[in-house]
């Protein structure tokens, strides 16, 4: 599969959280924590599960920081 974002960061599945619609996966990436809120639907099409290696792919338009 290709895809235009350049920013794919491979790590493995910690944990899944599903709600009646989203999920909030969490997936450890060296040591630090990516967070995703996808689709029920979506994790179970991918058959995701803890311990999976995955890659989380990120595309946004803007970065915002807080201190």
């Amino acid at each position: 599969m290709k895809i235009s974002a350049r920013n794919a960061l491979k790590g493995t599945v910690t944990d899944i959280a599903k709600g009646q619609i989203v999920a909030k996966v969490k997936v450890d990436v060296g040591g630090q924590t990516v967070c995703s809120i996808v689709s029920v639907e979506a994790v179970e099409d991918l058959d995701l599960k803890v311990g999976d290696e995955i890659s989380a792919i990120v595309k946004a338009t803007e970065v915002m920081l807080a201190k």
